[in-house]
């Protein structure tokens, strides 16, 4: 097998037990992005010096005999809105230009301090906001399965690395599905956490009530292991609660028998009637089949303050954080620079008419909209307010049972620079995946199998706050019948060296 074909804990392992080199594994991973980058585009920057730098030290602390830590030598990629100290850091954005923190994120700290490589800097939509991985300043990604279709997004980028076999796992964030979704079309699989239970120090924010980190891997174990180590209270961030759950491994039963005995699984009675592409109607009711031949009882839950009220209080919500958030980019301390404006004034509207993209301004003009005093009461004020309502639902449907499970999106991934004209399948699409991060949610989105034209289909299931682990649990024993998700292209030959 192919080191790109390889899980975290494996390649963890032959480096621990020196079956192969950190390095080696940097190179042949670097072989396969090189490959297929010219089509895939999952990379704004590739930190090739760095990461291999990087696996040197892990050799070298093996070689004396120390401990590597439990990700020794894996390469991974993050979404370039995670801070990488000394390494350009752009949200997707050119109003950033090349501008390199002088700190690092904490989940970047805490990986690379358990032995984790840094591969590259992960694509995205400009700074997160939407759908396709289309918005970023730096061009689309392409989808692994089919390159002529969008990834995902807003965490594309880090989506398609992991199908593509560039790095074994990614860490994306999701503000209204960007991890979950982009996770659906790329045919791996995808956490969104609690909110609060994975640092957001060093995460430059889209919406801050919003926003959580986590990760994209190819199996569910490898996904408790970064879960692991990334899900630590951090001082540095004011929505990190210190919050005790134990993902160690194994998640389960290592038996092939698919067990979910005891479990009670829902599905949302307002979203029956929506209308689902074939594969993905297919994929729910053969996943609901599954269960109840695994033992799971299945019911159904009403969540109508959801249906009527999420999208709309979500956007309000969001709109508003982003405009706040977005007014430090001006070009004063940092980020994109112009000389030829006349006074401070003409300076910034110059900056930020340079610097962001059409996405990212609509986005400010709403957020500047809703927040002005004579209109702030009537919608982001009363939009916090129906998220309370929406939080108390979700806690009171989760009183009898385990998880829902939904689908990620209605639809398979669109063709890149296709415009969605269907405004219906667009709210359904946000009402799967939004009202998860109005109540601080864990989402986790797996795979359940492909198309006859070879386009995965995923499914997610959602649980209550702090339940991240036993969705995990359950995503093991599925994982048992539907099988790990594969890379979406062949090994590519690899001799060594540079």
């Amino acid at each position: 097998m192919s080191v790109c074909e390889m899980g975290v804990r494996q390649v963890a392992a032959g480096v621990r037990e020196k079956e192969f080199s950190a390095q080696e594994v940097f190179d042949e991973c670097l072989h396969r992005a090189l490959a297929h980058e010219n089509k895939v585009s999952a990379l704004i920057t590739m930190t090739a010096d760095t990461g291999r730098d990087q696996a040197a030290k892990v050799d070298e602390r093996i070689a004396r005999g120390e401990d590597p830590g439990p990700l020794a030598g894996v390469p991974v990629i993050l979404k370039d809105n995670m801070c990488t100290h000394g390494i350009r850091t752009t949200a997707g954005s050119r109003v950033l230009g090349r501008w390199a923190p002088p700190y690092n994120a904490t989940v970047w700290r805490l990986l690379s301090s358990a032995g984790a490589v840094l591969f590259g800097k992960a694509n995205m939509d400009e700074f997160a906001m939407g759908n396709t991985t289309g918005s970023s300043a730096f061009g689309p990604t392409a989808n692994p399965w089919d390159v002529t279709r969008v990834p995902g997004g807003s965490s594309g980028g880090s989506a398609a690395g992991v199908a593509a076999g560039y790095t074994p796992f990614a860490l994306g964030s999701d503000t209204g599905g960007s991890i979950r979704q982009p996770a659906s079309y790329c045919g791996v699989h995808g956490l969104k956490p609690t909110y609060g239970l994975v640092s957001r120090y060093g995460l430059i924010a889209y919406g801050s009530s919003l926003d959580q980190i986590g990760p994209f891997t190819r199996g569910v174990e490898d996904m408790a292991l970064i879960m692991r180590i990334i899900a630590r209270h951090d001082p540095k961030d004011s929505t990190s609660v210190a919050k005790n759950i134990d993902f160690s491994l194994p998640l389960g039963d290592k038996d092939e028998t698919v067990n979910l005995k005891g479990k009670r699984v829902a599905l949302v009675k307002e979203f029956q009637g929506f209308t689902l592409d074939p594969p993905i109607a297919d994929a729910m009711r053969r996943t609901v089949h599954l269960m109840e031949e695994a033992g799971a009882e299945m019911t159904e839950v009403s969540l109508p303050v959801v249906a009527r009220y999420a999208v709309a209080c979500y956007y309000a919500i969001a709109a508003s954080e982003a405009h706040t958030n977005l007014a430090r980019f001006d070009g004063v301390r940092y980020g994109l620079e112009v000389t030829t404006a006349s006074g401070l004034k003409e300076m910034f509207e110059e900056v930020r008419s340079k610097g962001f993209g059409p996405e990212v301004k609509s986005r400010i003009i709403a957020g500047t909209c809703l927040t002005e005093p004579v209109r702030s009461e009537e919608y982001y004020v009363a939009a916090t307010r129906v998220r309370t309502l929406i939080a108390a639902e979700f806690q009171k449907a989760f009183e009898g049972v385990d998880a829902i499970l939904q689908p990620v999106t209605p639809s398979l991934p669109g063709k890149i620079g296709e415009t969605d004209e269907d405004a219906m399948k667009g709210y359904e699409s946000d009402l799967y995946t939004l009202p998860v991060n109005m109540a601080g949610l864990p989402g986790l989105s797996f795979r359940v199998g492909y198309t006859s034209a070879g386009l995965p289909v995923g499914l997610q299931l959602v649980g209550p706050r702090w339940s991240d682990k036993k969705l995990l649990n359950i995503g093991f024993e599925l994982e048992k019948a539907l099988g790990s998700p594969q890379t979406a292209f062949a090994p590519v030959a690899f001799k060594g060296g540079n």
